[in-house]
């Protein structure tokens, strides 16, 4: 180094660069959640708030949950009106049901992908911020040796020879010194921007993380509107039967002749027919479930026809696959998904619920005749919205997930905290691996 960059360091080199230091140094203990020694000597906090100012957070508080709680309340209006039109038309209901499942289970999806991105970000931020905190003390040393240098300046080149030799070694300490200084420095700017780049990311994947819950909690509401007025309508068809053969019995006796008989039997019980004839081939427990919903729908195709078409249950990742050794080395005898909490679980194909409640340690048990010698499993659900003799579309919600995790469902010990739902495929009793029905993507409730 020349001598007369020696003298220019001399007159205020130091102190600049030092005085850079020192607030790259404040700023690497603030952005890494520590209190720089200033901070520590400032003045005495603020005065905590009196009750003027307590009294009226409380009065906005209260302001923010009314008009939540106002907002609630015109949006389950608003979906009831919707609701109650589609009542009068089943397939309509059945349609809209479908869509709302549809939407239920993107939604799901994409909260699960924006919970994922957040952990990722917050990760990133800890490191860094680590890595900031690990370098603030090397940076204090190096502050401190510049601030040495600059209260014992470097003598003038021509005093003398040994104070030459000692100018020379400094201005090789400092030669060596400073292009690592610099390097530092703008490696600590980088990280320090990138930590604030990354604190506006997670603000703004938090923000889209709040609206999809909001929009997440419409479509609930409006499940659950939807499986009631199915409910309704369920029950209304059974009394529109009765009502039917009170109405054949009336028109046989005011018959006149066997024709009109005849002719009005087959205006009036049309319906009834159609069920008598298709209960014909089934069990009394689908017989009995065939009076309670006379309009439901047969399956839209046979079940052995519908592989690579069918929606997976739950939106999740699968933990388990079929014939995967559990933790006592037993085949499992179906897949496991991990969901979120409180996750729809769908319908994955057209089918007659024959059993709907709780099952030993399995949690709610669902399992549909799907025909053919067909039968669906879904166990591990904190609850279940369809009933014993309902038919249910694929697509159709038939239960939600619970909070905690039921390993026993699928004897699975992972170390998640998703519920865990447990799926199987049956085949005149044996066990089959449902991987060739599932769509691709495996794309979860309805999503």
């Amino acid at each position: 180094m020349h001598p007369s960059m020696l003298t220019t360091l001399h007159h205020g080199g130091f102190r600049t660069l030092a005085a850079a230091l020192v607030a790259i140094l404040a700023l690497v203990a603030s952005a890494a959640g520590e209190d720089t020694p200033a901070a520590d000597s400032a003045g005495a906090a603020a005065p905590a708030a009196g009750p003027e100012a307590a009294r009226e957070e409380t009065e906005r508080a209260l302001a923010t949950l009314r008009e939540d709680l106002e907002r609630q309340r015109e949006v389950e209006a608003r979906i009831a009106g919707e609701v109650a039109a589609l009542e009068a038309d089943r397939a309509a209901l059945n349609a809209e049901l479908l869509a709302t499942a549809g939407r239920i289970g993107e939604l799901e999806t994409v909260l699960g992908h924006v919970e994922n991105r957040i952990t990722a970000l917050v990760e990133r931020e800890n490191d860094l911020k680590s890595s900031l905190r690990s370098r603030s003390g090397v940076l204090a040393e190096l502050i401190a040796a510049l601030q040495r240098m600059g209260r014992r300046p470097p003598p003038a080149v021509l005093i003398s020879p040994g104070d030459a030799l000692e100018t020379v070694r400094t201005a090789m300490l400092l030669g060596a010194v400073l292009p690592g200084l610099r390097l530092e420095t703008e490696a600590l700017a980088t990280d320090l921007a990138e930590l604030t780049r990354l604190k506006r990311e997670i603000d703004g994947e938090r923000a889209r993380l709040l609206a999809q819950t909001r929009a997440l909690g419409e479509q609930r509401t409006r499940i659950a509107l939807l499986i009631e007025a199915k409910r309704l309508v369920a029950a209304s068809s059974a009394e529109e039967l009765a009502s039917v053969r009170r109405r054949a019995e009336e028109l046989a006796a005011r018959a006149q002749d066997m024709e009109e008989l005849i002719a009005s039997l087959d205006r009036e019980i049309a319906v009834a027919e159609r069920v008598a004839a298709a209960s014909a081939t089934r069990s009394p427990q689908e017989a009995l479930g065939a009076l309670r919903d006379p309009a439901r729908l047969e399956p839209a195709m046979p079940f052995a026809d519908t592989k690579g078409l069918l929606p997976m249950p739950a939106a999740g990742a699968v933990v388990r696959e079929f014939g995967a050794p559990d933790e006592f080395g037993t085949a499992s005898r179906g897949i496991t998904i991990a969901t979120r909490a409180n996750a729809q679980v769908i319908a994955p194909a057209d089918g007659w619920v024959v059993y709907a409640g709780p099952f030993r340690s399995y949690g709610e048990l669902l399992i549909l005749n799907v025909g053919d010698g067909y039968h669906v499993l879904l166990a591990g659900m904190d609850a279940i919205a369809v009933d014993l003799g309902q038919f249910v579309l694929a697509g159709e919600p038939v239960g939600q997930m619970g909070g905690v995790v039921l390993a026993s469902a699928a004897n699975v010990t992972v170390g998640r905290s998703q519920p865990l739902l447990y799926v199987e495929f049956r085949q005149d009793g044996q066990s089959i691996d449902p991987g060739p029905w599932w769509a691709s993507g495996r794309n979860g409730a309805g999503g």
